[in-house]
């Protein structure tokens, strides 16, 4: 199998969001065809409540998936589809955006370093209208693959025989939470048409045979495409990483805020039918 190679790798930076939640942005809001289908990546985490008890209160998206996993806390969230409830540690949220849906994401206090990741995957052309989805993925529903010295909780995609709970997604990415103990070498098996990145977010390692470039905690390897070998080595602490791989949509991105179409057209339009009012559609005639 021919082997994948470090292609770039993108440090992770300090940003302000929402009403006030201090995060580290992994990618977003840059270059998206290096990580398309992709468009952001925010690992948000810490021990101090005040730096995400004001959340993220109500506000719109359409043309994106969002998906968010919980690793530890608590964070309670509803939408305008009548969804409401908590997403505790190690639940997924997993929200279609499509035609149009406004939420808000509340975190709550909790006893410890609450963490997590949220991805947004872009949509294709066809499917940016389509009908708002939303499912709460429960831990216990999560899979584990195990190798030899590393094991992988699948959140969406299959592995070894072993698949995720998220099976009806429009682009059918991997979304892998990877660990590995110390000094592991393992080599991962990837799809040759997918953009494969790889999030550190404990320990260091490596994602290349000849070791040479440490990733460490904050830092997202991109992978050059082709290739459908990914050798992975863990640090002397272990390593956990999130896979993310997928078939790059390769379509014009416009981008403004937590809105994502394909023309400035379609931007203006929907904040337009925003400020109108009209911005969430009738499931009768919708794409579903």
């Amino acid at each position: 199998m021919k082997e994948r190679k470090i292609k770039k790798i993108i440090e992770g930076s300090w940003v302000v969001e929402g009403a006030g939640v201090k995060l580290k942005r992994i990618f977003g809001f840059g270059d998206t065809s290096l990580t398309d289908p992709f468009l952001l990546l925010d690992n948000f985490g810490s021990k101090t409540p005040a730096d995400y008890i004001a959340g993220f209160p109500w506000h719109p998206h359409r043309g994106i998936e969002t998906i968010t996993y919980m690793i530890e806390g608590v964070v309670a969230h509803g939408d305008s589809l009548g969804n409401s409830g908590e997403i505790k540690s190690g639940q997924v949220q997993w929200m279609t955006a499509g035609s149009g849906i406004v939420h808000q994401e509340m975190p709550k206090a909790y006893e410890g370093n609450m963490r997590g990741f949220q991805l947004w995957a872009n949509l294709p052309k066809k499917e940016k209208m389509s009908r708002p989805r939303y499912r709460d993925i429960q831990a216990e529903d999560i899979p584990e693959f195990k190798g030899e010295g590393f094991s992988i909780k699948l959140i969406c995609g299959d592995y070894g025989g072993v698949s995720g709970p998220a099976q009806d997604i429009i682009i059918k990415p991997w979304f892998f939470d990877v660990k590995a103990g110390p000094g592991a070498e393992f080599t991962l098996e990837v799809r040759p048409e997918d953009n494969v990145l790889c999030c550190v977010f404990e320990g260091k390692g490596w994602f290349d045979k000849m070791k040479t470039q440490e990733v460490g905690p904050g830092q997202l390897a991109v992978l050059e495409e082709g290739g459908s070998a990914l050798s992975c080595s863990a640090g002397a602490e272990g390593l956990r990483f999130m896979l993310m791989a997928g078939k790059p949509l390769k379509e014009p991105v416009a981008w403004q805020g937590p809105i994502v179409m394909n023309t400035a057209s379609e931007l203006r339009t929907a904040f337009e039918e925003y400020r109108k009012g009209t911005f969430i559609k009738p499931y009768s005639g919708v794409k579903g």
